[in-house]
């Protein structure tokens, strides 16, 4: 079963609590549906604290592997650095976006004495990242180019890639009046650290989000991996609904995801993962800090 998540949990109201005392977004208050509709936008140039509570059940051919489950909190800071537009007129934007995994009871598969078991292990784990320039341009499209990678700041070697990654990734999208819709491919090789094992994966992820209004939006963004050492595919069925409400000045996205893995590795692999996301949208402090310089 899942075990209290109750330590990564207070990160979540900690942040709420340390931007509601904000003095102000640095811009004009916006209406639910308005925010929803930039926070859709994964080139948006809003400022914002993304909290996933991830809760995954697994599946696979290993000894008890359909008893396994555990709890993720994923913390991704994104502040956005607006640029100069594009001779086109394009809204352009630079990202550095790290998401942070605090991992509760992730279970390991362990051979000690010749005994197979899981262990479980609540610890940090490594960060994934993405650099990347986007543009949004005046008829809706979207596009971006830049890096993916993974630090290796895991704090249980258990849970430690022990390798830095690296790679490209591209969006192609198109905003509408219903909403949006596109594709974020990306791809990571091992490029330093001190774990020589071969590492190449390609993660693609797919959106389709409908705005009906009122800060309300739904559809479905799977993101889909390939792992090309042992020619694995991990595939959901994912769906998620989300509503942008604004408290006093400081809009919050609240949304659940649910995904259902149709293909996942055979000896262990996620079968359901269901995340309750908190998003607080706050101030650019730190494009505020470097403009003021």
């Amino acid at each position: 079963m899942i075990r209290s998540a109750m330590l990564p949990t207070i990160v979540v109201f900690v942040a709420l609590f340390f931007t509601a005392v904000s003095p102000s977004l640095a811009e004009e208050k916006k209406s639910a549906d308005a925010v929803a509709r930039e926070l859709a936008n994964p080139n948006a140039s809003l400022a914002k604290l993304e909290f996933e509570n991830q809760f995954t059940w697994y599946k696979g051919d290993l000894p008890d592997a359909d008893d396994q489950s555990n709890y993720t909190l994923l913390f991704q800071p994104i502040f956005p650095f607006t640029l100069e537009p594009t001779a086109s007129g394009g809204k352009a934007n630079f990202f550095f976006r790290p998401a942070i995994p605090f991992l509760v009871d992730q279970p390991v598969p362990k051979v000690d004495d010749g005994e197979f078991d899981f262990d479980e292990v609540s610890a940090i784990g490594d960060t994934v990242f993405d650099s990347v320039y986007g543009v949004t341009e005046k008829n809706g499209l979207l596009w971006a180019v830049g890096t993916l990678g993974t630090l290796p700041t895991a704090t249980d070697s258990d849970v430690a890639g022990g390798q830095f990654r690296l790679g490209p990734e591209v969006l192609l999208a198109k905003f509408t009046k219903w909403g949006i819709l596109g594709i974020f491919p990306g791809h990571q090789w091992d490029v330093a650290g001190w774990n020589d094992d071969y590492y190449s994966t390609t993660k693609t992820q797919f959106f389709l989000i409908a705005l009906p209004g009122d800060g309300w939006s739904y559809g479905t963004t799977p993101t889909v991996y390939y792992d090309w050492k042992s020619h694995d595919w991990t595939i959901p069925l994912h769906f998620k609904i989300g509503k942008t409400v604004i408290h006093d000045i400081m809009p919050v996205k609240y949304e659940i995801e649910i995904n259902y893995f149709v293909e996942q590795p055979d000896e262990f692999g996620p079968e359901w993962l269901i995340s309750l996301d908190i998003t607080p949208v706050v101030p650019n402090f730190i494009e505020n800090w470097i403009k003021g310089m």
